[in-house]
């Protein structure tokens, strides 16, 4: 009689990751953790609020902000729950199938999230390149369409990943290299065929790159066409209004882009930083972005003040 080997014994429960040495300081890491969801909850539901709430406000610029917001909020719920389960509760397993849905919503806000940026960028070029035709380019029915599209784009794009990742087995490795679950960490835990996932995988980070590059390309044509403005006054006045997405895009990209080199390049790094790296990937942009947008964006620091004094 033939008896399993226990590498062959299929796995039913993945094990996330904390701060490899630091278990015993899990309840102290958790306090700036927490503090940074809600102050990223906090500031882009406030974002939301003053955009519908202020009519001055309701024009394209500020809802694709609103895009923005929604998928940093997207971002935050997606991977709250097993953050604080392990800072705070120390409970680390996590269900295949729990996994497999938080990775599909972690990746489908971050494809929303590019996309929105990228949009972003083409609000910024026609705004200084084309500003006679912007309003009626940018029609406020077009720019509800855009994020509807985004949005079915983003969840389609993504909806492979879970079926794909549940026909794999997994026998040999249970432990994720992060604090939550991305495809390419539970991919590499399969025992089973995962070619199909490793080639969609690689053509959903290709899209997201693309983004980038042609976000890269439209702030060139942006410059470009500054640079031709005779006034030096003029042409800060104009990038000024790019500070802002500038920031956003760098926030955003920055993390993903180290992360990818940490996994491709840094197989020998120290696990706390790339641990630090993919944290900061999810926690960053949701906090950051509201606070550029309200100190740079003078109608919506204005109306949050009222708001807080009324």
């Amino acid at each position: 009689m033939h008896l399993p080997n226990s590498s062959e014994i299929e796995i039913t429960t993945f094990f996330l990751i904390g701060m490899p040495g630091l278990e015993h300081a899990h309840v102290w890491i958790s306090v700036p953790i927490c503090l940074m969801y809600l102050v990223a909850i906090l500031g882009n539901c406030t974002i939301l609020f003053v955009i519908r709430t202020e009519p001055s406000l309701h024009a394209p610029m500020y809802y694709f902000l609103s895009m923005l917001a929604v998928s940093d909020l997207g971002l935050s719920f997606s991977s709250l729950p097993t953050m604080l389960r392990i800072f705070v509760f120390n409970v680390t397993g996590i269900s295949p199938n729990a996994c497999f849905a938080q990775e599909f919503f972690i990746h489908g806000f971050t494809d929303m999230e590019s996309s929105v940026l990228l949009v972003m960028s083409f609000d910024r070029f026609l705004a200084i390149c084309n500003p006679l035709r912007y309003s009626s380019i940018l029609t406020s029915a077009r720019v509800a369409k855009m994020g509807l599209v985004f949005l079915i784009k983003s969840m389609l794009l993504v909806l492979p990943f879970p079926f794909t990742l549940k026909r794999l087995t997994y026998c040999r490795k249970s432990l994720l290299s992060h604090s939550y679950c991305l495809h390419q960490d539970v991919r590499k835990l399969a025992c089973s065929d995962n070619t199909v996932n490793f080639f969609y995988g690689f053509f959903l980070a290709l899209c997201v790159m693309s983004e980038s590059v042609l976000i890269a390309v439209s702030y060139v044509f942006i410059l470009k066409m500054v640079m031709g403005i005779g006034s030096h006054r003029q042409q800060l006045k104009a990038l000024n209004t790019c500070v802002s997405h500038i920031c956003a895009v760098l926030i955003f990209y920055v993390p993903i882009i180290a992360l990818a080199s940490m996994h491709r390049f840094g197989q020998h790094e120290s696990p706390v930083a790339m641990i630090l790296i993919a944290d900061a990937f999810l926690l960053v942009p949701p906090l950051m972005n509201p606070i550029v947008y309200c100190v740079k964006t003078q109608q919506i620091r204005q109306k949050k003040t009222y708001c807080q004094n009324k």
